[in-house]
């Protein structure tokens, strides 16, 4: 967490993710003409939040948009708040409740973390719905070949639909398919109201992806969860959920347990 720390200690990198914070997605020229600093000095603050995972990127043809990654601030505060007073940590813990709840203007989820695992294994976690259901508490099922359907099964509600896919199947590299229908026992299973479920089942479906690449002795992790609708009712939750799901994941294949609850 050291390189954590040495890049949010400098104020210039904290106004470049604050300004992501305000609108992700950005590129290099949109984030210098926002910040009215020059291209050199923003591309090597950019490069040391990219260090400490702070900043992640994604490719949309030839140009590179920067995205605030929350996992590194997840990570300090599962270890360490809960372990010290509330009240001398506040600013830390109103920094990560404005990384997880970032409001996107490009209908977008980016997360990145690195995890002490093989590809093989995170590609089982991903796919296994035994695996799975530990900890997301959902059974994906699939045979993981593009174009094959997935169904998700949770508190004994199976939920499948044609249209909800798989998109790209490369083992160990590459995983994409669409996301999850909501359907009345969806909602039933988790207290969803019925005005909420008619604007989130009126939407067009989502997409997600998981890029696998390894790293040293390690994986990092990218999820790109995108394709929703401009003022998406399904965003926030998407933006909510993910990072506790990763968590949760990354405990998991790197202690054989999860995270508490609460």
């Amino acid at each position: 967490m050291d390189e954590v720390f040495r890049a949010l200690s400098d104020p210039s990198r904290r106004r470049l993710l604050d300004s992501l914070n305000r609108r992700n997605g950005q590129s290099l020229r949109e984030l210098c003409a926002g910040l009215d600093m020059a291209r050199q000095s923003v591309s090597k603050h950019l490069a040391i939040l990219q260090d400490a995972n702070l900043v992640t990127t994604v490719w949309r043809g030839r140009e590179k948009l920067h995205y605030l990654n929350p996992a590194p601030i997840n990570e300090i505060a599962e270890r360490w708040i809960n372990h010290y007073d509330q009240q001398r940590v506040t600013a830390l813990s109103d920094l990560k409740k404005a990384l997880e709840g970032t409001a996107m203007s490009k209908p977008e989820f980016v997360y990145t973390t690195y995890i002490n695992t093989t590809p093989e294994r995170l590609w089982q976690g991903l796919t296994d719905p035994a695996f799975t259901r530990r900890y997301w508490g959902i059974a994906w099922e699939s045979d993981w070949r593009a174009g094959s359907t997935v169904t998700l099964e949770l508190d004994k509600v199976k939920i499948a639909d044609p249209a909800q896919v798989v998109l790209e199947s490369e083992p160990y590299r590459r995983l994409s398919y669409t996301w999850h229908s909501f359907t009345p026992e969806w909602a039933a299973a988790y207290g969803v109201s019925d005005e909420h479920l008619a604007k989130v089942a009126s939407e067009r479906r989502s997409k997600v992806t998981f890029d696998i690449e390894p790293v040293g002795e390690m994986v990092k992790l990218t999820v790109i969860h995108d394709d929703f609708d401009a003022g998406s009712a399904v965003l926030p939750g998407i933006s909510a959920g993910w990072p506790r799901i990763l968590s949760d994941l990354k405990t998991l294949l790197e202690t054989g347990d999860t995270l508490p609850v609460g």
